[in-house]
């Protein structure tokens, strides 16, 4: 795959789904941000926050070529954005959305035998595909994960001191930070593109995540009540919480709601501040980008 940004289709700026700032984003002063990527399906998405006022300023959305890989997804927009792949940030975080990855407790990793433990459950291709890992140091465990050999590098060359993570770290920290403590096992869902993340965590502590890929709203059911029924959480009782890409009127939504009782939108994550920008959109969307803000 070239590295040639001009050989990569650039999208339309037409294609924005949400595009919000803040009038008070210094594009002049990008120490004073933190930038957080994701990559995914359904594109990338931008998000923006003040270190100080700890506080988002931006969110943007880009739905992109379905056939464009996820390198040719970023690198495109970088050829015309104004802030992506501009250097001088406080920060930049980078997280990738599929299903190659692994979780590990701390104790039992070993740096080098990345590749070793992903075996396991995704066969590697070291033409296309590379190996990382992120450490939550909270809760002493290690996502180790595959991510497209070409976005890997274009993110390593572009900011060297930025930080490559898997969409479920995002998420885990997210959802950790905000679960209480003591409390009794509890299911949540984020639904992406065609895919769904089940996670469980009793008392601030994960006890499962899986990424399932679905094409039918019952697809989606079978395995929410399935890993609930595994867990021992009964769907008549237990609570569900539930974030990500779908609608109230949704099918999905409409699904969910037949069989699971107990069942409502999840909010942004706690102790972060939203410019008023952002208020049109759904509080339950974007979870796993605002999640970037509370990673180690």
């Amino acid at each position: 795959m070239s590295d040639s940004v001009s050989a990569l289709p650039v999208p339309a700026l037409s294609g924005i789904l949400p595009r919000l700032r803040d009038e008070t984003l210094d594009p002049d002063n990008l120490t004073a941000y933190n930038l957080y990527l994701s990559v995914g399906a359904a594109g990338v998405r931008v998000g923006v926050a003040d270190v100080r006022r700890n506080k988002f300023v931006v969110l943007e959305d880009y739905s992109l070529q379905p056939a464009t890989s996820l390198s040719g997804q970023l690198q495109s927009l970088a050829a015309q954005h104004d802030l992506v792949g501009r250097t001088g940030w406080n920060r930049v975080r980078l997280s990738v959305q599929n299903r190659s990855f692994t979780l590990l407790p701390k104790p039992l990793f070993r740096t080098g035998d990345e590749a070793a433990y992903l075996q396991l459950h995704h066969h590697v291709d070291p033409a296309h595909e590379v190996v990382r890992s992120y450490t939550h140091a909270s809760l002493e465990m290690v996502n180790v994960f595959a991510a497209e050999k070409a976005l890997t590098e274009w993110f390593e060359r572009t900011y060297p001191a930025g930080q490559l993570l898997h969409q479920t770290s995002a998420l885990l920290q997210g959802l950790v930070h905000q679960s209480d403590r003591g409390a009794p096992r509890r299911c949540y869902l984020s639904i992406g593109h065609q895919e769904l993340t089940v996670v469980v965590i009793r008392d601030k502590r994960p006890e499962f995540c899986n990424v399932f890929s679905f094409t039918t709203p019952e697809d989606l059911i079978y395995y929410t009540i399935l890993v609930m029924q595994e867990l021992q959480l009964n769907p008549d009782q237990d609570a569900v919480m539930v974030w990500g890409d779908l609608f109230h009127d949704s099918a999905l939504f409409t699904v969910l709601r037949k069989y699971i009782r107990n069942i409502r939108f999840g909010n942004r994550p706690f102790d972060i501040g939203y410019s008023y920008r952002l208020n049109d959109v759904f509080e339950y969307r974007y979870f796993e980008l605002f999640s970037l803000h509370l990673c180690e």
